[in-house]
C-alpha cells in the first residue's frame, strides 16, 4: 500500500513529480483561498479570489528537485573471473574503459539537467527560480495586471493576493493568467457559448486529477507530510497545499452543476458552493443559462 512508503522514498518521488509538474507547465497552484464568482443573467460578472498562489517552481519541493548535487567520483566496477562469479582486480585497461563510459554518462547527464533548466526558465517566462530575485520579479508582474489589488510573496513560492474583476461576459475569462507565462493552467475558465450559456469550469483540477490518482504534488504533499490522522510528518510538512472555497451566485438559470447539494435560493439568485481539498474527487462544473 502506499502509505507504506517511507518519508525518505517519497520526498525522493515527489521531487521527480515537481519535476514533471514544471516541464508540463502545470506550475501555478491554488493554496488556501476563498473565490466568488457573481454572474447576471445580462452578462454582467465579478470574480474575487483571495488567498494563495503557488508558484510550484520556487517552492522548496522544486528547490530539492532542481538542486545541484555534489560533484560525484568515479569509482570502479568490480572485474570478475570467467566464472562470471569470482571477483579480481581489474586492470589498468579495464579501468580506464569504465571510467570513459563514466564520464560519457556525467556529460550526457550535465547536458539534459542544462536542457531541463533553460526549459523551466522558459515555462516561468524568462524567470530563473535560482535567482533570488525570482519572486520579486513575478510579484511584480501580478502586481502590474488588472484586477490585483494586493500581491504579497510570504515564501516557499507562496503569494497572498487580493484579487477582483468585473466586466460583461461576451468573451471567455479566464484566471490567473501571468504575463509572458502562457502555459499557466487557469484554476477557472468561463466560456460564453453562442446560445447565451455558460459553462464554468476548472481545468487545473482536471489536469491534476488526470495525471496523478491523487491529485497535484501539492495534494498528494498534504496527505503524507501534512501528517495522516492529524499527525505532521518530515521537514517540509509547511508545503503550501489546495484549501479553498469556491461561491458562484448567479439570477440566471442553473442548467447543470457538480455540487454536493445542488443550488440553494439566496438574496441574489441561486448559489451554488464548493469546498476544493485534497479529498475533492471531480472538478468543479456549472451551466448556467443567460438572457441572451
Amino acid at each position: 500500500m502506499l502509505h507504506s512508503i517511507k518519508p525518505k522514498r517519497l520526498a525522493a518521488a515527489l521531487c521527480v513529480v515537481a519535476g514533471a509538474l514544471l516541464l508540463s507547465a502545470c506550475l501555478i497552484l491554488p493554496g488556501k483561498f476563498a473565490a466568488t464568482l457573481d454572474l447576471r443573467k445580462d452578462g454582467h460578472f465579478t470574480y474575487t479570489y483571495k488567498g494563495d498562489i503557488v508558484v510550484l517552481g520556487l517552492t522548496r519541493l522544486a528547490e530539492m528537485a532542481m538542486a545541484q548535487k555534489a560533484k560525484p567520483e568515479f569509482t570502479p566496477s568490480t572485474c570478475y573471473k570467467k566464472d562470471e562469479v569470482t571477483e579480481r582486480d581489474c586492470t589498468a585497461a579495464e579501468v580506464a574503459a569504465q571510467k570513459k563510459d563514466w564520464a560519457a554518462e556525467q556529460a550526457a547527464k550535465a547536458e539534459k539537467d542544462a536542457k531541463d533548466h533553460e526549459m523551466i526558465v522558459k515555462v516561468l517566462g524568462g524567470v530563473d527560480p535560482n535567482d533570488p530575485k525570482s519572486a520579486a520579479e513575478i510579484a511584480a508582474r501580478l502586481s502590474g495586471q488588472a484586477g490585483f489589488k494586493r500581491v504579497t510573496y510570504l515564501g516557499n513560492g507562496r503569494y497572498d493576493v487580493d484579487y477582483a474583476i468585473s466586466g460583461l461576459l461576451t468573451y471567455d475569462y479566464a484566471f490567473p493568467t501571468i504575463e509572458r507565462m502562457p502555459q499557466v493552467i487557469p484554476f477557472i475558465v468561463l466560456n460564453r457559448r453562442n446560445n447565451g450559456e455558460v459553462r464554468i469550469d476548472s481545468p487545473l483540477m482536471q489536469q491534476a486529477a488526470m495525471s496523478m490518482p491523487g491529485g497535484n504534488a501539492a495534494q498528494v504533499f498534504a496527505q503524507y507530510y501534512g501528517g495522516i490522522g492529524g499527525k505532521p510528518a518530515g521537514e517540509m510538512k509547511d508545503f503550501p497545499t489546495v484549501d479553498g472555497h469556491f461561491t458562484l451566485i448567479t439570477d440566471g438559470v442553473v442548467l447543470s452543476n457538480n455540487t454536493e447539494h445542488g443550488a440553494k435560493t439566496v438574496p441574489g439568485g441561486k448559489q451554488l458552493d464548493w469546498d476544493i481539498n485534497f479529498f475533492t474527487a471531480i472538478s468543479p462544473m456549472a451551466l448556467v443559462g443567460l438572457t441572451q
